[in-house]
């Protein structure tokens, strides 16, 4: 997706998904912050230093980040796209080096889970947990390791110059994560390309609440393609649902907000965006 130069948010360093979710949506030409978490973001874009930023919502494996939909939320910011970006996992060393020179593979907790079957073959060989998959692979490569081997992204081989021993590693292939565009502002989007959005509400606690609110959804022609609860800290035993739909006809969708504004205690909109199928 080619756009004008923006700057641009992501948690984690040059060589991390997030970073190859950037490439893909805006093209080469974006200025990058670097974020060493979630908050570091979201600060940096409620303070106007970045335009938008990229963050992981949902892995098809691991499930919701659900920390992330509390952020959008609570300091309501805006999401405005989406990217499904597949996740291979790719064995790489300092270069020259063989798989019997390593003795040990650094890499987030996550992504090793998801690779321990591989390693199997290779007992001498220790897993050890680290804090992010790219930056394993810049200090490899800024200390020129011989010993160590790191768990990450293509893009982190490329950038820090790695041999990778093992392309795609990971033991279940289909590996996908959903990462969502957020903007402190809605963006400007005509309604014709509009067919999906996020959502929030909450309900009164009765009996068949939830199920009238799904049923208006399916009355105006919306599909559920998320839910995800919540609990409301302040009140012990209510929840918050998050919810995404995708429709056909944005009337459809505008049919719906009018009657769920309604029906429930508290409703907000956190993006109407285009949907990006996987």
């Amino acid at each position: 997706m080619s756009q004008t130069k923006h700057q641009i948010a992501i948690q984690g360093i040059k060589g991390s998904f997030h970073h190859q979710v950037a490439i893909d949506y805006y093209g080469d030409a974006i200025g990058l912050e670097e974020c060493a978490s979630f908050d570091v973001l979201v600060e940096h874009l409620i303070e106007g230093n970045v335009d938008q930023a990229v963050m992981a919502i949902e892995n098809s494996i691991a499930g919701s980040i659900i920390p992330n939909y509390a952020l959008i939320d609570q300091n309501n910011l805006s999401i405005v796209g989406e990217y499904h970006l597949s996740i291979d996992h790719n064995f790489m060393v300092s270069p020259g080096q063989t798989i019997m020179d390593i003795q040990e593979v650094h890499s987030h907790p996550m992504a090793l889970l998801q690779c321990k079957k591989y390693f199997k073959n290779y007992p001498h060989i220790r897993l050890v947990e680290a804090e992010d998959t790219a930056d394993v692979a810049r200090k490899i490569a800024a200390e020129n390791n011989k010993n160590i081997g790191a768990i990450a992204s293509a893009t982190a081989a490329k950038i820090y110059g790695l041999d990778i021993l093992g392309n795609s590693i990971q033991t279940i292939k289909n590996n996908v994560t959903r990462f969502v565009i957020v903007s402190k502002n809605q963006a400007a989007i005509e309604k014709d390309q509009i067919n999906k959005a996020s959502m929030k509400f909450i309900l009164d606690h009765q009996r068949g609440s939830l199920a009238t609110v799904l049923n208006v959804m399916s009355d105006c022609l919306l599909n559920l393609t998320k839910i995800q609860s919540l609990p409301v800290i302040e009140t012990p035993g209510k929840y918050a649902f998050f919810v995404d739909v995708t429709f056909d006809e944005y009337t459809q969708f505008q049919k719906a907000h009018s009657i769920l504004k309604i029906m429930a205690l508290e409703f907000k909109i956190l993006g109407e965006y285009q949907n990006a199928k996987a």
